[in-house]
């Protein structure tokens, strides 16, 4: 599918009133999860991308390539929506073009999502879905990397630390899009950015919490054994409200001793790579993540080199 873009600013001025709708604590989750999908056939797969439903875990996934259908890599792919919003569907054109930048099988798990199911049902999810890629798929665990934004980057990293903990499975690498690391912690700095509101995500880490603890490092990753996760590559805008917290995050990594690289964006929102469709700045991002993906894995040698409005830490 063709695909078309906009100067960055027009983006931002016509998305942030669509998320302050959707991401509104007021409305039933029904009718937020309603609005996401209702946005998602904007955002467009690249030319020659190929979707193929299945399962996972028992749970609804999609595989995508782009190119060659076969890969000897892939992606497990987890999408952001605060445990209670997003699917396959909300994030497939991301995925789809983290699988032409990292030329590997991506794979997207329609994981269950709170309130109905509070954790650990998502981690859970991701973990058997992770374990059927390198059991019944063929995978080899160092040559499957885990992915994710918002939510599901703190999901992809609870899901690689139950992995070496509980499975002695080591996942090749962590790619993250401001990953929300510590649900329970209600400290952030600023109350809104783009596209988050503290109302509307603290309230859906409640809902996702049940009758959980807030410490809990499948909950709260922030709060586990940091030193034993893969190299890490993690993506943060500046102004975002979670800002404070992925700085924080990779902060602890370095202490860790984690191979781990930070790329702070200037002018992007939260996950705009999700806009990469639209948005050069955001899939020049996007290339970024595929690009050290696909280095960690096994294809190329070297690292990643940050785009022009990063800085890279």
């Amino acid at each position: 599918m063709s695909t078309f873009t906009l100067p960055l600013p027009v983006v931002a001025f016509l998305l942030k009133p669509y998320f302050r709708l959707a991401f509104n604590s007021r409305l039933p989750y029904r009718i937020q999860r309603i609005l996401l999908e209702a946005g998602a056939p904007l955002q467009q797969v690249p030319a020659g991308a190929v979707v193929r439903p299945l399962e996972l875990a028992c749970r609804p996934a999609e595989k995508i390539t782009v190119g060659v259908t076969e890969r000897p890599t892939a992606v497990l792919y987890l999408h952001g929506g605060a445990y209670t919003l997003g699917s396959p569907n909300t994030h497939r054109s991301l995925a789809a073009h983290l699988a032409r930048e990292s030329s590997s099988a991506v794979y997207t798990l329609d994981y269950r999502l709170a309130p109905e199911n509070p954790y650990p049902a998502a981690l859970d999810d991701a973990v058997s879905a992770y374990m059927q890629l390198v059991t019944e798929f063929d995978y080899e665990p160092q040559r499957v990397a885990i992915a994710g934004d918002s939510a599901g980057g703190g999901l992809a990293v609870a899901t690689a630390l139950r992995l070496i903990e509980r499975h002695g499975v080591h996942p090749g690498a962590l790619a993250l899009i401001s990953p929300w690391v510590d649900p329970g912690d209600r400290s952030a700095g600023k109350k809104a950015d783009l596209v988050v509101n503290t109302a509307w995500s603290f309230d859906a880490a409640d809902a996702y919490l049940g009758t959980g603890d807030r410490t809990d490092p499948g909950y709260a990753p922030m709060h586990g054994n940091l030193e034993i996760l893969p190299p890490t590559r993690i993506h943060i805008g500046s102004e975002e409200v979670l800002y404070p917290q992925v700085v924080a995050f990779a902060d602890k990594l370095v202490a860790a001793g984690v191979d781990v690289s930070l790329v702070e964006y200037a002018k992007l929102w939260h996950v705009a790579h999700a806009q990469a469709s639209l948005v050069k700045e955001a899939a020049d991002a996007v290339a970024d993540l595929g690009q050290f993906l696909e280095s960690k894995l096994g294809h190329t040698e070297g690292s990643s080199t940050a785009s022009a409005d990063a800085t890279p830490h």
